[in-house]
């Protein structure tokens, strides 16, 4: 399906080259038919155009009907000048993407031509590594054929999920922040394990591949987290005396109380930039 697309990135940051890598990487689109570009940093141009054989150019000098999808990957407080001047270059039959925090279907609807197609994405910081949940929804204009582009574009970085825009609050809260959770976690287990003898680099690579294991045999047998943990838990055992210890200190709730937090603090940033840029 994307094979004859032509994609325009612009803004050229660290999750424009993930998206981008991911395609060119994945033979999901050839070089050629990738477009980025940002106004300013040149010396970024000229890197990506090395690094992935890829169409870098000047804004000013961006063809923007060539392209069938446009994604918008700037910083979000750029995006409403973007959507501005992007909005008499575009053909009705354009995809714009936004991958932008804070930015709605309904913000960018406001803006752009009647009936143009807007799809709002969202992937995490994993995706630089191939390994996003990426999840995605579309506005009013939006058609399945649109959303079925969406998710193979963004399945060259990982897993897609369509979900309703209302829902993208607490899928920012688990997956948007939910890598630095895990950091979190694994910056104390890998302190525990240097305090208790280990070195650094060993600490490390066991808690890593712990969490990456455990999280594999959830994603590969499907079996719900409850169940699998009931499985390795024998009474009287190490795993229970662990998981005492975790209940004892109130884990489960901090990871609850963290997950609704930063949905709570997403949905205040929408809202907040949205009246801003009303």
């Amino acid at each position: 399906m994307l094979e004859t697309k032509k994609v325009l990135f612009i803004g050229a940051g660290s999750m424009a080259e993930a998206i981008a890598a991911g395609m060119v990487n994945q033979d999901k689109l050839p070089p050629s038919n990738i477009m980025m570009t940002n106004k300013q940093n040149e010396e970024r141009r000229i890197e990506l155009m090395k690094k992935y054989k890829v169409i870098a150019l000047p804004y000013s000098e961006v063809r923007v009907q060539e392209a069938d999808l446009i994604i918008l990957a700037m910083k979000p407080k750029d995006a409403e000048k973007a959507l501005i001047e992007l909005k008499p270059k575009l053909k009705p039959d354009q995809i714009v993407l936004s991958v932008l925090a804070g930015i709605s279907t309904g913000f960018m609807e406001e803006i752009l031509p009647d009936e143009q197609p807007v799809i709002r994405v969202m992937p995490n910081t994993s995706s630089t590594i191939g390994e996003s949940i990426t999840a995605v929804t579309g506005g009013q204009s939006v058609t399945m054929e649109h959303i079925e582009i969406a998710k193979e574009l963004f399945s060259a970085i990982g897993r897609v999920k369509v979900i309703e825009e209302e829902q993208m609050d607490v899928f920012t809260g688990i997956a948007g922040s939910g890598p630095a959770y895990i950091y979190y976690v694994l910056e104390h287990i890998e302190k525990t394990a240097q305090a208790e003898g280990l070195d650094e680099d060993l600490a490390r690579e066991i808690a890593a591949q712990t969490v990456f294991g455990a999280s594999k045999m959830v994603l590969d047998t499907n079996a719900s987290p409850e169940s699998l943990r009931k499985k390795v838990t024998s009474p009287n055992g190490t795993t229970a005396a662990g998981l005492d210890a975790l209940r004892e200190n109130e884990a489960g709730q901090a990871f609850t109380k963290a997950i609704i937090s930063a949905k709570e603090r997403s949905a205040e940033i929408r809202k907040e930039f949205e009246k801003v840029s009303v």
